[in-house]
Formats: C-alpha cells, sequence, structure tokens
C-alpha cells in the first residue's frame, strides 16, 4: 500500500492525515464526516464557532459544495488551482460545523500535486486547516506540524505563507496571503 493509499484509508475512518500544500502544512479530514471534523476542532483546539476551509480536486467537486453565482466562476478559473481560498455559499451538503454557522464555506483547490492526488483518490472533499495548533505559527516543515494525526505525507519546507482569502460574494480580500496583489489587482479591474 502506498503513502497515499494508506491516507485515505485513514481520511475513510474519520482519522486525521497532514499533507503539503503549495503555502503550508494541512490538516485533512473528511470534510463530510461530522466525527472527523470534531477531531480536527480537538486537534487543532480550535473553538467550535470559528469555520474550517475544505480543498477539492477540481471544479466539479467544488460546484458540488458550493453555489458559484455568476461572475464567480471567472475569478475561481483565473486563480485556482492554486494559493488563495475562495468564500461561497455552501450546499446544504456541506456539514454545518464548517461554516461556523455562516452558510458559507471557505474552499480551496491546492495545485500541489500530492495534495491534488490525495483528495482525487480519496474522491471527496477534505479539510484544508493549517495542521498547528490554533493561532501558532503556520506550518512550513514536517517538525511544525503540531497537530495530533495518524499520517504526516512529507512534502519538504513549503513556502509558509498562507493562502489569499476571498470574499467571491463581496469581492473583497478577509486575509492577505499568497498572491494577494494579484488578486487585489483582479477585484480592482471589476
Amino acid at each position: 500500500m502506498d503513502l497515499i493509499d494508506k491516507a485515505v484509508s485513514i481520511l475513510m475512518h474519520d482519522g486525521l492525515v497532514v499533507y503539503p500544500t503549495e503555502t503550508v502544512y494541512g490538516l485533512g479530514a473528511d470534510a463530510f464526516s461530522d466525527e472527523a471534523i470534531l477531531h480536527v476542532y480537538e486537534a487543532k483546539q480550535r473553538p467550535i464557532s470559528m469555520p474550517v476551509s475544505i480543498a477539492v480536486s477540481d471544479f466539479e467537486m467544488l460546484c458540488a459544495v458550493a453555489h458559484v453565482r455568476p461572475g464567480m466562476q471567472d475569478f475561481i478559473q483565473a486563480f485556482l488551482p492554486g494559493p488563495v481560498t475562495v468564500i461561497l455559499p455552501a450546499r446544504n451538503s456541506v456539514p454545518a460545523i464548517l461554516t461556523g454557522g455562516t452558510g458559507l464555506i471557505g474552499i480551496r483547490i491546492p495545485s500541489h500535486e500530492r495534495a491534488l492526488e490525495l483528495i482525487e483518490r480519496f474522491d471527496a472533499p477534505i479539510t484544508a486547516t493549517s495542521a498547528n495548533l490554533h493561532g501558532s505559527k503556520e506550518p512550513q516543515t514536517p517538525d511544525e506540524c503540531t497537530v495530533p494525526r495518524e499520517l504526516l505525507i512529507d512534502g519538504g519546507r513549503l513556502p509558509g505563507i498562507p493562502s489569499t482569502v476571498v470574499d467571491l460574494a463581496e469581492r473583497r480580500i478577509i486575509r492577505k496571503g499568497a498572491e494577494a496583489g494579484k488578486v487585489e489587482q483582479y477585484l480592482s479591474s471589476l
């Protein structure tokens, strides 16, 4: 069994997997399992009222979990896959705990080969929160991944700049991170 198969098996049993992205290490769990999502909150010691983003492998999977309104698709196609998280209206299939009661869900399509392979083989969204305790530094290296987990997929040293978070309904940046300048320029041209 290769490493990705092992990771998929862990995800299928509500376990936690740390995986590399093009920004920082992420903490992955089955985004449709309430039990797995609770494990993420516990592992990170994160307040349950705070939303958790998810990662998908392609635009089709993104549309299965979020409502993409006219005009949003162009932005998504311009920046994803990549180091940008888009906030969109969540579909009913998304567990309410992930939205923090907002009805909105943060979604990434990572451009890191191992992250995409993991999501594709799992064939469903996974959580996409950083693999650190709530409030501490985002992990760039495996040693900095301080959360309990069943498996870590080593991607070496990562850039360490978190994704830029964009609320597409409001057309505004929530958190500046990787590619923030390009995102600002794109939004100002609308």
